[in-house]
């Protein structure tokens, strides 16, 4: 057996030994999960192990939590040896802020601190975010408010993903009128325009007016005439007019009234 056969056979015999330890320990969720302080292994999964007191997130806000992509935290957890399934399918894991331990109150400061404490749970921004930002988890915490706006949402996946409106101030309540969809076209972006109907199909280039999102209605120009036409926008740099544009419009109503 040659020098480099050996070491071949060695390293297919270390990895063969190795294989249960790079599978990582299997871990569960918690139900309710709690931090004080930064976020560790050990406040995200049962019987975390040696791995328990290693940080993977900021602490959440007073009052408030700190939103986690699931896969990023099947991610952190396998760097560290721990295998999470994530059986369930769960998109966000939510981490608040654990109530710190303190004595019994008297009767009448616990009906005092139930009173100042009253509220409702509405997401807050956690930065200052520009118009035109794209909203991710990490920008969303759930806090304690005297009152929620109108159209405050109760599920994060209502403003994830979409984009910011208008500038929108740090721990301020998040709604749905400050969000809309992701913009395909921009204010001078040349479009192609589609017509379809009877079996005929036309195109053309043209330039638009003024940004849009899929679904929205845009003002373009014909470069050459001048003309200007109003079209449906259907993704990046396409619009469709005519009937297509018609059958779109009366199968989303709802939404495109909300634009």
């Amino acid at each position: 057996m040659t020098g480099l056969t050996k070491l071949l056979a060695g390293a297919a015999l270390a990895l063969c030994l190795a294989g249960p330890a790079l599978a990582g320990t299997p871990v569960t969720l918690k139900s309710e999960i709690t931090a004080q302080g930064r976020v560790t292994l050990g406040d995200l999964f049962e019987n975390a192990g040696a791995a328990a007191k290693i940080a993977v997130a900021a602490a959440p806000p007073a009052g408030g939590s700190v939103m986690l992509d699931a896969a990023t935290v099947q991610r952190l957890a396998a760097a560290n040896g721990l295998s999470w399934i994530n059986e369930r399918g769960i998109r966000r894991v939510i981490i608040r802020e654990a109530a710190p331990a303190a004595e019994a109150p008297s009767p009448e400061k616990a009906t005092s601190a139930k009173a100042e404490t009253k509220g409702v749970d509405v997401l807050t921004w956690t930065r200052v975010i520009n118009a035109g930002d794209l909203i991710t988890a990490e920008d969303l915490t759930w806090s304690t408010l005297t009152a929620g706006p109108a159209g405050a949402p109760r599920d994060p996946e209502a403003l994830i993903g979409k984009v910011a409106k208008r500038p929108l101030r740090s721990g301020a309540a998040a709604a749905t009128r400050d969000v809309g969809a992701p913009l395909v076209v921009k204010k001078d972006d040349m479009v192609t325009v589609a017509f379809n109907a009877g079996g005929v199909s036309l195109s053309m280039q043209a330039k638009a007016l003024g940004p849009a999102a899929a679904g929205d209605s845009i003002t373009l120009m014909n470069t050459q005439s001048k003309k200007t036409i109003q079209a449906l926008v259907t993704g990046p740099g396409r619009a469709v007019v005519g009937p297509e544009a018609d059958a779109i419009r009366a199968a989303n109503p709802q939404t495109l009234a909300l634009r």
